[in-house]
């Protein structure tokens, strides 16, 4: 891959990344209920589910994705009503006017788990890479070094995108005091985050 593929790969998948979708408003969500390491945590759970569905299109490997069907009805099942549950707690949580603790690590790891979970759930993702990688390369002549490149440039591109939705919205959550604020926020993040859930059980 030379320079100029390389910076419009970037550019292109840049802009895709950052266009809201059901994996951005459920780390937006995130973070508005529980704070940037939670949601940092479900953004590297999605970085995950990416990276092996751009893999998986890179090696040809649609045919399983398709194949496993059965598998991701389940698993979006799963990972949908985990965001549900999720959204009715940050629904119901009182607000506090102490500084925010930080979370243990069982609990980025659910976090992490429902961040894959989100995304693995949909297997419209591999298709999207399919369609998306040989507009820029020629899938059958990649290279052990291109393979690794592009690898590389998804996961810090996602992690980027993602990482910035959580900082700036747990910036804006953490500069809120108020309770009936706190309150209102709760609400909307439960709401968001309810709604993303409902939305994936649904999608087709």
């Amino acid at each position: 891959m030379d320079f100029l593929t390389i910076l419009a790969f970037s550019g292109a998948l840049f802009i895709f990344m950052a266009s809201p979708g059901p994996g951005t408003f459920a780390v937006v969500a995130r973070a508005l209920g529980s704070g940037f390491s939670h949601a940092f945590s479900m953004s590297l759970g999605m970085v995950l589910g990416d990276l092996i569905f751009l893999l998986m299109a890179i090696f040809g490997l649609n045919a399983i994705a398709q194949m496993m069907g059965d598998i991701f009805v389940i698993v979006k099942y799963i990972g949908g009503l985990y965001l549900i549950y999720l959204g009715i707690k940050i629904f119901l949580s009182k607000p506090s006017t102490s500084s925010i603790k930080s979370s243990t690590s069982k609990s980025l790891a659910k976090d992490f788990l429902s961040g894959f979970l989100i995304c693995i759930s949909n297997p419209k993702v591999i298709l999207f890479y399919l369609g998306f990688l040989p507009t820029f390369v020629d899938l059958a002549t990649l290279s052990t070094g291109d393979v690794f490149l592009v690898s590389s440039l998804v996961v810090a591109i996602l992690t980027l995108v993602l990482g910035g939705y959580s900082y700036f919205a747990s910036k804006a959550r953490k500069a809120i005091k108020k309770p009936r604020t706190q309150t209102i926020m709760n609400r909307f993040a439960g709401s968001i985050m309810f709604g993303a859930g409902t939305a994936l059980i649904l999608k087709s």
